[in-house]
C-alpha cells in the first residue's frame, strides 16, 4: 500500500498529468509532479500554472514541480501520465528508482504499438519493483482540473491496495471506484479510443446520427467479445472504463481520437488530421487488430479503422465493406 507521510509522484506534466496533481493536491495531499523538461519545468514554477496544456488553471499550493526524476524514490505510490507508446522508455529511464511495493498507475490508455503489450505488462517488465495498477473512465483533463465531478475507476490485482487508494485520492470532486479486473480496466480504456476515431469519421462525413448510434454498439460489441478473449470480466466493460468512457469520447470533439476522426472524414489526411496532437487511438489500433486476429476474434469496425488510417481504404470502401457484410443475428 501507499507509504504514509511520503508523496504522491505524477511522472508526466502533460494536461493530464497535471489535471490529476490538482485534484489531488487540493484535497490537502502532497503531490510531486514532474516534467523532465526542465525549462517547462521552471515556467510552471515561476507562474503556478501549466499555460501549455491547462492555461488559466492555478495550480494548488501543495503541487510542487521539478524535473528531477529521483523524485520516484520517495513515492507513496507513483503515477504514470506519460504517452501509452512512451511509457516502455520512460519506465526503463527510472525504473531503478521504485522502491519495492511502490504502487505504479498507469495514467494511459493504449496497447503498444509493435509489441502489442497492455500497460501492466510494460510495467512488470521495465520495473519489476513496482505493483502494476490502472487508472482509467470518462474524464477529460480540463474537467478534473477544474473540479468538476467526474468517476474514474482504479484496478489492481491486489484488491486492498486498489481500495487503500482509491480511498486516499478521492476527493469531493474526483470520486474513484476500485476493482480487480486490471485487463478489462486497461482494455476498455484503450479500444475506445479506436472506436472514438470511427465515430469522428462519421461526424465529420456527416452520416447522421443513426450512423454514429449503430457504429457505437456494434463497435462496442467488438470490444466485448476481444475483452472476453483476453479474460476480461464483461461487467468491467460495462462500467465506467468501457461503457463509461466510450460514451464520452465518441460524443465529443474535446476527445482527441474523435476530433482525429473528424478530420479524417472531412477529407483531412491521416498525416495531418492530428493537427500535431497526440492521438493515442491512432498508434493502438493496428496492435488492437493484430491481438484480435491472434485470438480469433472478428472486429469488423476497427479493422475498417485501422485500414484507413494505415491508407489501405478510403472512408467510402469502409463504409461500403461494413455495409456489405453478410446478414446475421446480432450477437
Amino acid at each position: 500500500m501507499s507509504a504514509p507521510g511520503r508523496p504522491i509522484v505524477i511522472l508526466g506534466a502533460g494536461a493530464w498529468g497535471t489535471a490529476l496533481a490538482n485534484s489531488f493536491g487540493y484535497k490537502g495531499l502532497s503531490v510531486v509532479l514532474i516534467d523532465r523538461d526542465a525549462d517547462r519545468a521552471r515556467e510552471m514554477v515561476a507562474a503556478r500554472e501549466n499555460k501549455r496544456f491547462l492555461p488559466g488553471v492555478a495550480l494548488s499550493p501543495h503541487v510542487d514541480i521539478t524535473a528531477d526524476v529521483s523524485a520516484l524514490a520517495g513515492a507513496g505510490a507513483a503515477l504514470l501520465a506519460v504517452p501509452a507508446q512512451q511509457l516502455r522508455q520512460a519506465l526503463r529511464a527510472v525504473a531503478g528508482l521504485f522502491r519495492p511495493g511502490t504502487p505504479a498507475l498507469v495514467c494511459a490508455k493504449g496497447i503498444e504499438h509493435g509489441t502489442g503489450c497492455f500497460m501492466s505488462e510494460i510495467v512488470a517488465e521495465e520495473a519489476p519493483a513496482a505493483v502494476p495498477a490502472i487508472l482509467s473512465g470518462p474524464s477529460f483533463a480540463a474537467d478534473v482540473a477544474r473540479g468538476l465531478p467526474t468517476a474514474v475507476i482504479l484496478a489492481s490485482g491486489d484488491q486492498r491496495l486498489a481500495a487503500k487508494l482509491a480511498g486516499e485520492l478521492s476527493s469531493a470532486t474526483l470520486r474513484i471506484y476500485h476493482g480487480s479486473d486490471v485487463r478489462g480496466v486497461e482494455i476498455g480504456g484503450a479500444a475506445k479510443n479506436v472506436l472514438a476515431i470511427a465515430c469522428g469519421i462519421v461526424h465529420g462525413r456527416r452520416l447522421g446520427e443513426s450512423a454514429r448510434a449503430a457504429l457505437i454498439a456494434r463497435g462496442f460489441a467488438e470490444i466485448m467479445r476481444f475483452a472476453r478473449a483476453f479474460g476480461a470480466r464483461p461487467e468491467t466493460l460495462m462500467g465506467l472504463s468501457g461503457l463509461g468512457d466510450t460514451v464520452l469520447t465518441c460524443g465529443s470533439n474535446q476527445s482527441r481520437n474523435f476530433a482525429f476522426g473528424e478530420a479524417l472524414g472531412q477529407g483531412v489526411p491521416p498525416a495531418g488530421a492530428a493537427g500535431g496532437k497526440l492521438v493515442e487511438g491512432a498508434f493502438t489500433a493496428s496492435a488492437l487488430i493484430a491481438k484480435a486476429h491472434g485470438v480469433g476474434v472478428e472486429m469488423p469496425v476497427c479493422e475498417a479503422v485501422e485500414a484507413v488510417i494505415a491508407g489501405d481504404l478510403t472512408i467510402d470502401q469502409a463504409i461500403e465493406a461494413l455495409m456489405n457484410r453478410p446478414i446475421k443475428p446480432e450477437t
